[in-house]
């Protein structure tokens, strides 16, 4: 079976190499960028060394034809516009998984929306979302993930064909929870970040279930099992978000209230600018997006938001 992944990142590169495997994989990337040039190269990335199978691809049009299974990992903000370049060529029928977390800060759409709006063409379309790092990935240590999509059969084709003893898929049954607690998960990870470089790793524990409780709140008023907040794509992503030493998130959230300069992509601190519009649309409370959104857009102290965040007024754990 022949898988084409687009995206040749850290995380684009870890699934081509993944699937590779046991699929013929070819791997596309933008033939200026910096991620394509030191592949071409060198075979190799900071994370890992491309297995020889692997064909390599600049050109868009080669790499859709090449599969009928296509993976997307890119900067979730980039999503609509590559989307719609897809329109160039004939994809219908294809199944699209999106291995990456975000939501669309301009619109609060989620990415399959963004998807289903950008692309039209009758696609099949999932996600593919849980922890994991590439560094522990390529160390052997096995991880669990989901899948979900709109359409159960999807669901069912991609877990049974993708999963192994590297990384375990589940079957999602909440596209929603799914997408929304994938993709906040690094906003808590930024927040559990801005802890750490305050001296306040301690309070990570009550973040975790506090953060876990308010997007829980959130997916229930859009729609989504409330459920999936406490499953592999929010809290089961949180070892890996709020507290490894790989997460950009975390690293961006610490750096940034050391005044450090952190230059790779933390996802989060465009999510976040959705989280709290979609907060006011669905009039969900989010007190600890807030707390990171105004401290990343608007300015504030750390210290006071971080401090106000955890003297809040007192009221039931589970309470709406």
């Amino acid at each position: 079976m022949n898988v084409t992944v687009l995206g040749c990142g850290r995380w684009g590169s870890f699934l081509a190499t993944y699937h590779s495997k046991n699929h013929n994989v070819m791997l596309w990337g933008l033939e200026d960028s910096e991620s394509f040039q030191i592949l071409k190269n060198n075979r190799a990335n900071a994370y890992l060394t491309l297995p020889e199978s692997i064909i390599l691809e600049p050109d868009l049009e080669k790499a859709l034809n090449y599969a009928e299974y296509i993976i997307i990992s890119i900067s979730a903000q980039n999503l609509r516009e590559f989307a719609t370049r897809l329109n160039q060529y004939d994809v219908s029928g294809k199944t699209f998984i999106l291995c990456m977390k975000g939501i669309e800060a301009d619109t609060g759409k989620r990415l399959t929306q963004v998807m289903q709006e950008a692309v039209l063409q009758d696609i099949n379309l999932a996600v593919w979302v849980g922890p994991g790092h590439v560094e522990d990935f390529m160390k052997g240590i096995p991880n669990c993930q989901v899948v979900d999509s709109e359409d159960k059969e999807i669901t069912s084709d991609i877990v049974e064909k993708f999963s192994s003893d590297l990384i375990r898929l589940y079957t999602g049954t909440d596209i929603i929870g799914s997408e929304i607690g994938a993709a906040a998960k690094n906003v808590i990870g930024i927040a559990a970040g801005m802890l750490d470089g305050k001296g306040s790793a301690s309070l990570k524990g009550a973040l975790m279930a506090r953060g876990a409780r308010e997007i829980a709140r959130l997916i229930y008023a859009m729609g989504g099992n409330e459920l999936s907040a406490y499953g592999l794509c929010h809290l089961g992503d949180y070892e890996a978000t709020l507290f490894s030493v790989h997460s950009h998130n975390r690293m961006f959230g610490e750096a940034w209230v050391k005044g450090e300069n952190y230059t790779q992509l933390a996802e989060g601190v465009e999510t976040v600018k959705a989280l709290c519009a979609l907060g006011r649309q669905y009039q969900v409370e989010l007190p600890i997006s807030v707390a990171v959104y105004g401290i990343l857009h608007e300015g504030e102290n750390a210290d006071v938001a971080l401090k106000q965040l955890f003297s809040r007024s007192t009221k039931g754990e589970f309470d709406y």
